[in-house]
Formats: C-alpha cells, sequence, structure tokens
C-alpha cells in the first residue's frame, strides 16, 4: 500500500509547514483545502511578525491574521490610519512602526484611545514626528510594554522620559539612540531620582543612550544608583562622558556588557576603574577611543579577565599590551583588534599561544602582519570569523601561495577580504576556498 503526502494528518502537515519561512507557508496554504486548513493551524505560524503595506482597504487581512495566531506586525508604508490596525488585532502584542516617517502625535493619539494590556513591544525608531505627547499616550495606555525603541526620535526631550518613568514600570529595554534633547535631568527620571513626580523605569535590563550628547557623568551616577538590574548599557558616541563616570558604573554587578565606543574621554584611567570595581562584564566595546593605550590591557588582564567580547579598534595599542593581557584571557571569543597600525606578528602569535577559545578576530587594517602572522592565527583550533580587510596584496601573483598556505586549515570560515591588485590568478583560489564552505564579503 503507497502512502501519499495527502494521506497525513493535519497536525503531520502542521509540524511540517512549521519549519518553512514565511512565503512557502503562504503558498503551501494554497495547495488545496486540506493544505490550507493545516496551514491555518496557529503551531504553523508561532513567533512569525507579518510585514504589511497598508494602503487600502482589505477586510479579510486582520480576520486572517488573527486566524492563523499572528501577533506581532511590522507596518512597511502606513497610508491608513493606525488606528485601523489596533482596532483590527486587538490582542496584538508587538508592533513595529520603524522608519513609518509620517506617523504623528495625532495618528498615534486617535490609535491609543484605550488600555492595549497584551502589547509589550513597541518600536517607533525613526518617527521623526513623534513627541513627548505620544510619550504620554503610550505611558497611559501601555502599561505592560517592556520594550520600546525611540532610537532617531529627536523631539524627544527630559519631558517624554518623565511620562515614560511615571507610566511604564515594567519597562526592561528602552533605545533613546540619537535623541539629542536628552540630558542628565531625563535620565535622573528614569532611574527614579525624582520620586515625587515618577517612580522611574527599575527594572530596566537594556539602555541604549548612543549619541546622546548632553549626557554627562551625572547620568552615570543616576544609573548606578537606580538601574541595578541593568544588564546591558550602551554610551557610544557620548562625548560628555569621562573616566569620573567609569567610577559610578564599576559596581553595578548585573551589568555584563558595556559600549564605550567612540566616547573622546575614556582613557587608561577610566578602564582602571572599572577593572579596580565589581563588574563581571562579558563584553566591552572601547573602540576608536584614541586615550586608550596598552596600560588599559593590563588593567583588563587584572579585574576583567571573564570577558568574552572585547573590541579595541583604532586603540593605540601594541604588541606589548598584547602580551600583558592575552596571558589571562582564557574566556575571550571574541577580538577586534582592526586599525590597530601597532599589532605586529609578535602580537598575533601571542593571541595564537594563549588566546586559544576564540571563534572571531578582526584584523582590518592592521597593515604590519604578515604572512607569519596570519599562518598562527589560522592554526587556532575554534575560529570561524576572520577579518582582513585592507591587507596589503599589491604583488598578488607571489601571494597566491601564501593564500593557499594560510587558509588550507580553515574549512569552515567567515572571511572578509579586500583585494589590492586586478590580477585575473586571483579567481581561483577563491573558487577552490567556496567549494569548501568559506563565505566571502570582498570589496575591490
Amino acid at each position: 500500500m503507497e502512502t501519499h503526502i495527502s494521506c497525513l494528518f493535519p497536525e503531520i502537515l502542521a509540524m511540517i509547514f512549521s519549519y518553512l519561512d514565511v512565503r512557502d507557508k503562504g503558498r503551501a496554504a494554497q495547495v488545496c483545502a486540506a493544505w490550507r486548513d493545516a496551514a491555518y493551524h496557529k503551531s504553523v505560524w508561532r513567533g512569525v511578525e507579518a510585514k504589511l503595506h497598508l494602503r487600502r482597504a482589505n477586510p479579510s487581512l486582520f480576520p486572517s491574521l488573527q486566524a492563523r495566531g499572528i501577533r506581532r506586525v511590522q507596518i512597511l508604508s502606513l497610508r491608513r490610519s493606525l488606528s485601523y490596525v489596533i482596532q483590527g488585532m486587538p490582542n496584538i502584542e508587538s508592533l513595529n512602526l520603524s522608519g513609518c516617517y509620517n506617523l504623528t502625535d495625532i495618528g498615534l493619539g486617535h490609535a491609543f484611545v484605550q488600555e492595549i494590556p497584551s502589547l509589550n513591544v513597541l518600536n517607533l525608531s525613526l518617527c521623526k514626528q513623534i513627541t513627548d505627547s505620544s510619550l504620554g499616550r503610550i505611558a497611559q495606555y501601555l502599561k505592560n510594554l517592556e520594550v520600546l525603541e525611540l532610537g532617531g526620535c529627536s523631539n524627544i526631550t527630559n519631558t517624554g522620559l518623565l511620562l515614560i518613568a511615571w507610566g511604564l514600570h515594567r519597562l526592561k529595554s528602552l533605545n533613546l539612540r540619537s535623541c539629542r534633547h536628552v540630558s542628565d535631568v531625563g535620565i535622573g527620571h528614569l532611574a527614579g531620582m525624582t520620586r515625587s513626580a515618577a517612580e522611574g523605569c527599575l527594572n530596566l535590563e537594556y539602555l541604549t543612550l548612543q549619541d546622546c550628547q548632553k549626557l554627562s557623568d551625572l547620568s552615570l551616577k543616576h544609573i548606578s544608583k537606580g538601574l541595578t538590574k541593568l544588564k546591558v548599557l550602551n554610551l557610544s558616541f557620548c562625548g560628555g562622558i569621562s573616566d569620573a563616570g567609569m567610577l559610578h558604573l564599576s559596581h553595578m554587578t548585573s551589568l555584563w556588557s558595556l559600549n564605550l565606543r567612540s566616547c573622546d574621554n575614556i582613557s587608561d584611567t577610566g578602564i582602571m576603574h572599572l577593572a579596580m570595581g565589581s563588574l563581571r562584564l562579558t563584553g566591552l566595546d572601547v573602540s576608536f577611543c584614541d586615550k586608550i593605550g596598552d596600560q588599559s590591557l593590563a588593567y583588563i588582564a587584572q579585574g576583567l579577565f571573564q570577558l568574552k567580547s572585547l573590541s579595541l579598534c583604532s586603540c593605540h595599542i601594541s604588541d606589548d599590551g598584547i602580551n600583558k593581557m592575552a596571558r589571562q584571557m582564557h574566556e575571550l571569543r571574541t577580538l577586534n583588534i582592526g586599525q590597530c597600525v601597532r599589532i605586529t606578528d609578535k602580537g598575533l602569535e601571542l593571541i595564537a599561544d594563549h588566546l586559544t577559545q576564540l571563534t572571531g578576530i578582526d584584523l582590518y587594517g592592521c597593515t604590519k602582519i604578515t604572512k607569519r602572522g596570519l599562518e598562527r592565527i589560522t592554526q587556532l583550533p575554534c575560529l570561524k570569523v576572520l577579518n582582513l580587510g585592507l591587507w596589503q596584496m599589491t604583488e598578488s601573483e607571489k601571494m597566491l601561495p601564501v593564500l593557499m598556505s594560510v587558509f588550507k586549515t580553515l574549512l569552515y570560515c567567515q572571511l572578509k577580504l579586500c583585494w589590492i591588485g586586478q590580477s585575473m590568478k586571483m579567481q581561483w583560489p577563491v573558487t577552490w576556498l567556496c567549494s569548501r564552505g568559506f563565505v566571502f564579503n570582498m570589496v575591490c
């Protein structure tokens, strides 16, 4: 007796369909009535986010989404009222409006007119017309919100943060990237420093303050005192913070990731404060902090040796600094030292000898490394990602044997190369490597 796929129980079909991507799920539903019924089972669509262009009325759209149990929606273009979405999906859990430039306070006000207890994720990134008025609505009607994305909403001020601190006590993640009007006062509201007006968002675990230029070390003092559950803090491009602020952060025992990228006033002294405290960081990014040098690596080895990811791109470090650090950093998995032009083969040899758990290393723009150093790096047993962008290879024909000897041990490496040299002979090692599982991002 032959068994055909049409004989499978609907539950088995649904299980199979659950492994398909979104487009293929929809195609499967069009094959026949039995497949349609199986494809509309809620288990097939669990966790799927519907991506919609709201251009004209479609009476069947939201009933169809609800029938499949879809509660996460991204609006790609908004030409209808936002209230159309909220009314059509009363049990919505996640709403992504990122990049909907025409969304205004009025439109959002018409949509949020009553409590929506199911909604816990709201993304308003780059909705540049949104102001504090909308945050008042959000704080009033979205009490269960846990994730709020406001990156690029440049009209948000400290008043908006006061409203958030007043109404969104369950908030766990807040993105304020490039909110240029936010200052120490607003961060104080979030941290509960103004309890008479607002309790604060004391459950925050993820806070992005990238490019908030008005922030100073006082903000870090507020954060350290009030946001004691914080796990991830992004302060990249915050030019107003300094080494003194690191002293405040150094005792935040819950913090495990800190981004200080392009914070120009952070120096070796700031790293010393972090290392001498009670931090248990697993991720640290001080890339493009041009006051960071070899002494910072010594401090990191002493007090932050549990790091799994360390980014030092364009810092003034040398082989001496690598020597101070490498022997203690046994947990390190990712090391980014791109554009550290003082690193030579000696530094790579130290990395290869001691950082044996590395899965990824960025050597972009490290112009003093040669075949010898690369051969040692490629012998790392766990290496998966290697970035060699801007590696100088002007004598291309002579480099072919070097490339083959360097790459033959990296059968599962994502390799990023910038080829300098136009010889057609460069094509054959690329073909050879692609046949062995390499992924290339080539820029000529």
